[in-house]
């Protein structure tokens, strides 16, 4: 749509996104948390920087593991049902996570947590492109990405708070909370979503699951065979490989090169994620009004400047750092509102859940791989500054330019 004047979101669609915003929200915190307490990890468990990047990717690779089974089974299954049932199991890794008593008992738990949390993440997609019309996908898409913007606002300074603050816990803290909230969200999924009909019917005429290997593969196939379905893949891979080369070990620089104060850290995820959730919905109406190919060609060289800046920056003021930083978070979310919209709009209808579930898959394994390869890549010297993160940035660079072409092949069909 790129009428200035937009439909109105109904109540039921407002609410449920607020409940699918919360989900996301606690598997995203989750997710995040393990970035900023980096400096901590590497300190009490005596980890290196490759150790550190296979905890971060481990939690990816898996979800692109399980994300490649969910493509295969998702359409046999009614959502509600199968994202209650996972999100149970990811309540429970993470609470895995806060009793892991070493490093290889902690890469086991994010293992897990991140085979479960990467599935719900595609689930959250999926409900959403069954049940909002393609002309409010793209504040949808606000709603969601909001979620993001709260969790760097609340939930990992938060974290971080708890993390300094409770003892011996220390870095086990956040992950208690996230389960803590994980179960109240739960609540609240189980008593406000509600199955779809037709859905729970379609999946119920499919039989069980004996001898159904060979249909699920083929429908993996189809999707595959698509040229569009090609393209919006790869243009997802690309934007999520761009960001993960860069967002992981981004406090890391910040302490080490930048001498920026590691109690000063909350304060960043908090101002940066404040700007992006007042940013997140002005981002989604523009997405509509626009059109999500134009508002993603609009926002995604704009996130350029702020790459390169993050990855060679030397001693700088904490305020100078704090602005940038936040250029950063804010620009790098708008790009990703646009091009979730692509995605749920490239999918055939009929084959939307094997699609969101297979990209899901796809990028978790690119953002696993940009993690893992910049852990290669980057090392701390004998003066205790980071080295290397100048390529990541300008890896990051060059999968933006990637993506901005693979965008321009992508068509829309509702």
């Amino acid at each position: 749509m790129t009428s200035d004047k937009l439909s109105p979101m109904p109540k039921a669609e407002r609410r449920l996104l607020y409940v699918l915003a919360g989900i996301q929200f606690t598997h995203t915190v989750d997710f995040m948390i393990l970035m900023p307490i980096g400096p901590m990890l590497s300190r009490d468990l005596a980890i290196e920087m490759h150790q550190f990047g296979i905890l971060v990717s481990s939690y990816t690779f898996a979800a692109a593991a399980s994300g490649l089974l969910c493509a295969l089974f998702i359409d046999r299954f009614e959502r509600k049902r199968a994202l209650l049932v996972l999100y149970s199991l990811f309540i429970l890794a993470t609470l895995a996570c806060a009793l892991a008593p070493g490093y290889w008992g902690l890469l086991a738990a994010r293992c897990l947590a991140g085979a479960f949390g990467g599935v719900i993440g595609a689930i959250v997609s999926i409900v959403v492109g069954d049940q909002i019309p393609p002309e409010r996908r793209g504040r949808a898409g606000g709603y969601l990405s909001a979620s993001f913007a709260a969790a760097t606002v609340a939930g990992v300074p938060l974290g971080l708070w708890l993390a300094n603050h409770t003892g011996a816990l220390t870095w086990r803290a956040p992950f208690v909370f996230v389960a803590c909230i994980s179960a109240c969200f739960g609540l609240a999924a189980w008593k406000w979503l509600r199955p779809n009909p037709a859905l729970a019917l379609q999946a119920k005429a499919q039989g069980s699951l004996n001898g159904a290997w060979r249909a699920a593969w083929h429908r993996v196939r189809d999707v595959i065979q698509d040229p569009v379905h090609r393209w919006a893949m790869l243009l997802s891979c690309l934007l999520m490989y761009s960001a993960f080369s860069v967002i992981p070990y981004i406090t890391i620089y910040a302490t080490q090169n930048v001498h920026f104060p590691e109690t000063m850290l909350p304060t960043m995820y908090l101002l940066g994620g404040t700007l992006t959730l007042f940013t997140s919905r002005w981002v989604g109406k523009k997405t509509d009004q626009w059109g999500k190919r134009k508002a993603l060609m609009i926002f995604a060289p704009l996130t350029l400047i702020p790459i390169l800046l993050v990855t060679h920056l030397g001693v700088v003021p904490a305020w100078a750092y704090l602005i940038l930083s936040s250029a950063f978070f804010v620009m790098m979310n708008a790009r990703m509102i646009p091009m979730m919209a692509m995605l749920n709009g490239a999918a055939k209808p009929e084959m939307r859940g094997t699609f969101m579930s297979l990209s899901a898959s796809l990028q978790q394994g690119a953002m696993g791989l940009s993690t893992f390869v910049t852990g290669l890549i980057v090392s701390t010297n004998a003066a205790g500054d980071m080295v290397g993160y100048n390529y990541a940035g300008y890896i990051a660079v060059l999968g933006t330019a990637g993506a901005m072409w693979a965008a321009s092949k992508v068509t829309q069909r509702g």
